[in-house]
């Protein structure tokens, strides 16, 4: 039997509980976060990709995958595809009356997002947090928060190699004795913080809970808070990033979002 993804998992909880809301967006947060492969008509040419379109029950959809075997298995041939993430392919087609076909065919996950759908998560991705600049007067240890939200930021945070070193989520009081919670990153990388906080408040749309709210900080190893931190703080390490010396696929720098022709 054929190993399970990540996507093959979320999927089949999803289906087992068709009524839980907090399943379906932890599929679609698996979703945005996946390595999809699109098919296509001919090779891409720089970051213009043509994508295979089908006509099914009455709408367009592009085929992807969440691996390459499952590619080649669906077309039984050698075939042209893009390698993007899943927040890239949903941006490309948003608005675009365009839904997506996923693993047709050829895993469990198999299903049809309609455009509708697309949509939904190319806005839902599309949320920046604010930007505040306040520093706690006091660091505390985190209480009272729920363990989805602590699954989502460790599955979101494992996603963001090399972005930062570590990061404390930690209880905080600010001036005038407003409590909050903070996720603080340590010696984030240079221009990477805006990502870090995307990456943040994706993990906690994603974890269903209403009206939650935390705060994202950055701080360097040797600033005096961040002794506090590592004392106090439930700590999330990054993983170290995989250096390649090739060009970045069409999709995967999203500073440069493919296009389609």
């Amino acid at each position: 039997m054929a190993e399970m993804t990540a996507l093959d998992r979320a999927h089949g909880a999803m289906n087992i509980a068709p009524e839980d809301d907090a399943a379906r967006l932890r599929f679609y947060e698996r979703l945005a976060d996946s390595e999809l492969f699109l098919l296509l008509v001919a090779e891409p040419q720089g970051d213009n990709l043509e994508p295979e379109l089908f006509e099914v029950e009455g709408g367009r959809f592009m085929l992807v995958f969440d691996r390459e075997e499952r590619l080649a298995e669906f077309t039984g041939q050698i075939a042209p595809y893009a390698a993007l993430s899943g927040r890239a392919v949903s941006s490309m087609l948003a608005g675009q009356g365009i839904g997506l076909g996923l693993n047709l065919g050829v895993a469990p996950s198999e299903m049809l997002l309609p455009a509708e759908a697309v949509d939904w998560l190319a806005a839902t991705l599309a949320h920046r947090p604010s930007e505040v600049e306040a520093r706690p007067e006091e660091v505390l240890a985190p209480h009272g928060l729920p363990e989805a939200l602590l699954t989502a930021l460790d599955a979101k945070l494992a996603t963001a190699a090399g972005l930062a070193r570590m990061a404390y989520l930690v209880a905080v009081r600010y001036e005038g004795n407003r409590p909050g919670h903070l996720l603080a990153f340590v010696d984030a990388a240079e221009g990477a913080e805006h990502a870090l906080a995307t990456a943040a408040g994706e993990a906690l749309t994603f974890s269903g809970l209403e009206a939650g709210e935390m705060d994202v900080g950055f701080f360097a190893a040797s600033d005096p808070i961040a002794a506090r931190l590592a004392k106090v703080g439930l700590r999330f390490d990054l993983p170290e990033p995989e250096h390649s010396d090739g060009p970045a696929a069409p999709g995967m720098d999203p500073r440069k979002p493919p296009r389609l022709r």
